[in-house]
């Protein structure tokens, strides 16, 4: 993967495209019931599984991986060009990151100022840190489906230009 063009680019960006959009669904299929939890016992102790804490790692993870190698490595390309498809892409990329900012919203501007007593400081940084992470893996999809929204609405250069 050296080169930012190429027969097989086409393919890397669209596999790394469904690794990115499969992760962040995962992601929303754990965070979900989460979330539902947190806005429902506001200011209680919120325990998670270990199991859903290692999806939610994995899949951030997954998120910024393939992220930041289509970034450095892989070209945005498009199989074909359509105004309509690109309009529900841009759309997509602004649900996709709205359920990340309500979770965001749930958590420091309801649940925080409820808590009865904060954890200690290296645990919160952590646990921030967990979240900052998580949501900007979120950002960078969406930002990912705006790249490609931008290159599926783009028409290619005519033979003559």
């Amino acid at each position: 993967m050296k080169s930012r063009s190429g027969p097989s680019a086409p393919w890397i960006y669209l596999g790394l495209l469904a690794a990115q959009t499969a992760a962040a669904l995962i992601l929303f299929w754990i965070v979900f019931p989460i979330f539902h939890g947190l806005v429902t016992h506001l200011g209680e102790r919120q325990m998670l599984d270990l199991s859903d804490q290692v999806g939610i790692v994995a899949n951030a993870a997954l998120l910024h991986c393939c992220y930041w190698t289509r970034l450095k490595w892989v070209p945005v390309t498009s199989p074909f060009h359509s105004v309509f498809a690109a309009h529900l892409l841009f759309f997509a990329s602004r649900v996709s990151f709205f359920f990340g900012g309500a979770l965001f919203s749930a958590i420091f501007f309801r649940h925080l100022p409820e808590l009865d007593a904060f954890p200690p400081f290296a645990q919160a940084f952590v646990k921030g840190l967990y979240v900052a992470g998580t949501l900007f893996g979120l950002f960078c999809y969406s930002l990912e489906l705006d790249r490609f929204g931008k290159a599926m609405e783009d028409r290619p250069p005519e033979r003559g230009e």
